[in-house]
Order: C-alpha cells, then sequence, then structure tokens
C-alpha cells in the first residue's frame, strides 16, 4: 500500500475543487487568454491532462515513459507548449472526459503503488509522495490561470502546505536551472497558513538567513504566478534575497514569470 495517501487525498480533493470552474463552460469561455501567454483555459486543462499521463507513464509503464523522456530531450523547449496545444485542439467535453478519466487512473495508480515505490521522471526519480505532491502542485498552479482568466476568486485552502513545503524543497534545484551555485547553509523559511494562521516552518531555527511572509505568496511566488514586487514575501539575507527573485516549484526550465502588476507594492496576493 501507499505511503502517499495523505497527499493522494489532497490532490483529489485540489481537483475536484477546479473541475467545477470548466464543466460549464462554454467553447467561448474554454478559449479565453489565461496569464499564460499562448495559453488559453483549454490550453490549461490539456497541460494537466497531458502530466498526469505522463506521471500514470512513469508509475505503470517505466519504458513507455522512457520513449517520453527521449521526445522532451529532443525538443526542450517545446515539448510542454506542443502538448499542451494538442489537448487544447479537442472538443472540450472530450477534453474534459480525458482529464476527469486520467487524473482518476492517475490516482489509483499512486495510491496502489507499494511504500518506497521511486518513480522515474524527466528529472532524478521521485517517490511516490513526492509524484503526488508535484501533481498538487501543478493542479492548483495551473488551476489559478483559469481562476485568472475566468476572473474567479479561489479561497485558498491548507493544502498549500504542500506547495510551499516542495518549493522550499527545489531551492537548490532554482539555482541550479540558471546555472548557478546553490548556497551552502540552509534558511529558515517560516510561512503563515491562510486558514489556521499556523506557521508552517522548514530549516534550521538558528538559520543565518530567513523567508517570511504568507503562505499563499509564497506558493504564488515558486509557481510564479505572481511577480515578487506583489506579494508579502520577505527575505533576510542576501542569497536568501537571491532565491526569491529565481525561486520555482515547478521541474524544467527557468519560467518568464508574471510582470508587476501596476501599483503593486507587497499587499500580497488573494486569487
Amino acid at each position: 500500500m501507499s505511503d502517499a495517501l495523505p497527499v493522494l487525498d489532497d490532490l483529489r480533493s485540489e481537483s475536484e475543487e477546479l473541475d467545477p470552474l470548466v464543466a460549464e463552460l462554454s467553447e467561448e469561455k474554454w478559449s479565453l487568454a489565461t496569464p499564460a501567454p499562448g495559453w488559453t483555459v483549454a490550453h490549461q486543462i490539456a497541460h494537466l491532462t497531458w502530466t498526469d499521463r505522463a506521471a500514470l507513464l512513469a508509475a505503470t509503464d517505466p519504458d513507455a515513459f522512457a520513449d517520453e523522456v527521449e521526445k522532451a530531450a529532443a525538443a526542450p523547449g517545446s515539448f510542454v507548449d506542443e502538448g499542451a496545444a494538442e489537448g487544447a485542439a479537442l472538443p472540450p467535453a472530450e477534453l474534459l472526459t480525458r482529464w476527469r478519466a486520467g487524473r482518476d487512473d492517475l490516482w489509483r495508480a499512486l495510491s496502489e503503488a507499494p511504500a518506497g515505490t521511486r518513480l522515474p521522471w524527466y528529472g532524478p526519480p521521485m517517490a511516490v509522495p513526492s509524484m503526488a505532491t508535484a501533481r498538487l502542485m501543478e493542479t492548483w498552479a495551473h488551476g489559478q490561470d483559469v481562476a485568472d482568466a475566468l476572473g474567479a476568486t479561489r479561497a485558498p485552502t491548507d493544502r498549500l502546505r504542500h506547495v510551499a513545503r516542495i518549493g522550499v524543497r527545489a531551492r537548490d534545484f532554482a539555482f541550479a536551472v540558471r546555472g548557478l551555485s546553490a548556497p551552502g547553509e540552509e534558511f529558515r523559511v517560516e510561512l503563515t497558513s491562510p486558514v489556521t494562521g499556523e506557521v508552517w516552518a522548514y530549516g534550521p531555527e538558528d538559520a543565518a538567513q530567513r523567508v517570511t511572509g504568507p503562505g499563499l505568496d509564497f506558493c504564488l511566488l515558486v509557481t510564479q504566478r505572481a511577480h515578487r514586487s506583489d506579494l508579502a514575501v520577505r527575505a533576510e539575507g542576501p542569497d536568501a534575497d537571491r532565491w526569491l527573485n529565481i525561486a520555482q516549484a515547478f521541474a524544467g526550465p527557468p519560467g518568464a514569470g508574471r510582470a508587476p502588476r501596476p501599483g503593486g507594492g507587497g499587499t500580497g496576493v488573494t486569487g
């Protein structure tokens, strides 16, 4: 039995919360532009469908997944956009059906994986809980793009603790993917839950450098859904400050991020 059931339950809840935003959309609204350049609402759901399928292959057919990795290596700058575009071209009802079926299949595959299983991925192999966390992070982040396109405000949940955790754990990757040396010491990261006010703490209490702020704002930062200047995340120390300028919780090349909002200045973003 998988050791990832708690985060898998949260992954399911995250998908079920996003589903009603798109379930009854007209074809016109499926074509609405989202904050990601060139991506519509359909592209966002198609990307989730595509990555769920890739994760399912990794869990059930490693040889077939290895073929997908080779395709990605042959077109590192375009394979993600191409996968999203292919799915976005489907009729909305078919895309919605594929997304729902794919995420359910993935949930079952991950929940049935033996404890300690490691799955191949586009980077290093991932433990099942890490894979589930990554899928939750992507679902939340792309769901934010959908909500922004539709002018919807989503109430933050304590599931964001998973997004925050993967953002903290990806610190060194954010440096490495830019050809930079990661700091040699850990930071203390203290984030406030948007639901309970609890502090999510990572790293040694006596660390010389620190990052603090609202948990929601940190999640928007590390998923690059908002510009740092529009968020109330603060750094103490030069390396921590550099990290907040490049932080990313997702695999792959550095993203372009989002432009500052007119008149922004660290007041926080609520959705």
